[in-house]
Order: C-alpha cells, then sequence, then structure tokens
C-alpha cells in the first residue's frame, strides 16, 4: 500500500492545479497586476494564518496534531511584517477578509478547535505548498516589484529557520505516513484536503474579480 504522503498529494492533485492555475494568480506570477493586488493577497494570508496559528498551541501535545506544530514553521509575524511594509504601520484598520477568506479562516478553526485530523489537512495544505510553490511566487514578486531579496514584502516565503527544505519536507512527509489515524479517519482528512485547495480557490476566484485585468 503506498504511503499517506503520497495518497493525500496524490489524492488532492486535481484541486491543487485548479487552484494554483486561477487567472488571478497567473496574472499576479505574470507581472500583469500591480503591487496593489499582491497587497491584497498577503493581506488574506494573513487571515487564514492567524486561524492556523491561533490554534496551534492547544494542539501541542493533541497525538494526532501536535507532531506538525512546529515552531519554524510558523509565519503570522513574517506576514504582519510584509503587510507593514505594504501598506504602512496602520495596515490592521483597512485589513478586510473577503468573504471566500472568512469561510476559509472559520473551517481552520472549526478543525483546530475540534478535528486535529482536519487540522493536519490544513496544515499540510498551507504548510508544504509555501515551501514549495511559495518560492516561485517569492522570486517573481522580488523581480516584479522590486523587494529586497528574501526581505520587507516577501518575507512570508523566507524560512528563515529551515535550513534545508528538501529535508524538511521528507521529514514532514515522513509525519503524516505515522499519523495516529485509522483508515477511515485518514480519508477523511484527504477529503479535507481536497476542500482547503477548494477554499483557496474560492479565494483567488474573488482576488480576481477584485482585479480584473483591463481588456
Amino acid at each position: 500500500m503506498d504511503a499517506f504522503s503520497t495518497v493525500i498529494r496524490v489524492a488532492s492533485h486535481e484541486q491543487h492545479t485548479e487552484a494554483e492555475s486561477s487567472s488571478f494568480m497567473s496574472d499576479l506570477l505574470g507581472g500583469r497586476l500591480g503591487v496593489d493586488a499582491y497587497a491584497r493577497y498577503t493581506e488574506q494570508l494573513w487571515f487564514v494564518y492567524r486561524a492556523l496559528e491561533d490554534g496551534a498551541e492547544a494542539l501541542r501535545d493533541d497525538p494526532v496534531a501536535g507532531p506538525f506544530i512546529r515552531p519554524e514553521l510558523m509565519r503570522v509575524a513574517e506576514i504582519e511584517r510584509d503587510l507593514a511594509h505594504l501598506r504602512g504601520p496602520r495596515w490592521r484598520e483597512t485589513a478586510v477578509a473577503l468573504p471566500a477568506t472568512e469561510a476559509y479562516a472559520a473551517r481552520v478553526a472549526h478543525c483546530a478547535d475540534g478535528w486535529p485530523g482536519g487540522y493536519v489537512a490544513h496544515h499540510y495544505t498551507r504548510y508544504l505548498g509555501d515551501l514549495s510553490g511559495g518560492q516561485i511566487i517569492r522570486d517573481k514578486a522580488e523581480r516584479t516589484w522590486g523587494f529586497e531579496r528574501k526581505g520587507d514584502g516577501v518575507r512570508f516565503y523566507v524560512f528563515e529557520a529551515i535550513d534545508n527544505p528538501a529535508a524538511f519536507k521528507r521529514m514532514y512527509r515522513g509525519l503524516l505516513d505515522a499519523i495516529a489515524a485509522d483508515d477511515l479517519e485518514k480519508q477523511r482528512i484527504i477529503d479535507e484536503c481536497k476542500l482547503a485547495f477548494d477554499f483557496n480557490g474560492a479565494v483567488f476566484r474573488e482576488l480576481g474579480a477584485e482585479f480584473p485585468l483591463s481588456a
């Protein structure tokens, strides 16, 4: 039988591809949108990661989710530094979650509060994605809007405490393979992973509607 980390990746591949190939992300990475669109996207991430990381402390000793709670992954402080750079020191006064972002963050908080397996699904889709595709976004952002390499504006994508991302991802996949869950629970986690990518896609669609490319 395939390792759970392989099963989960293959099972969510379709949703993952769909979310990644959204017109908003394509336009953003293609340099066709302004830095304001990038700032708005970063703002949406703040709401989602707050839900993820606010829920982390209570799960630290949980047999299912606990092994995944790693301080070197935490992103909220970095996002806040980026937003201060992008929007100015009073950025919190204007930060607004899109309806899709609100729904996404609420789902993460719900899982954190009562379903550790579901929390792991959201943890996996976010943090492993940041360590992988997130680096492409960082590179594009630095080139497109002139941010200092790995500096303010792209700190969200810089994992200073992880020296070897490839080794870290292998370790993380090992945690997935060893997760304290039976087959039924593993299937529920896979379904929640798919849902997480759907939430991502919905956020991208709403961002796309807010930042349409002029014809």
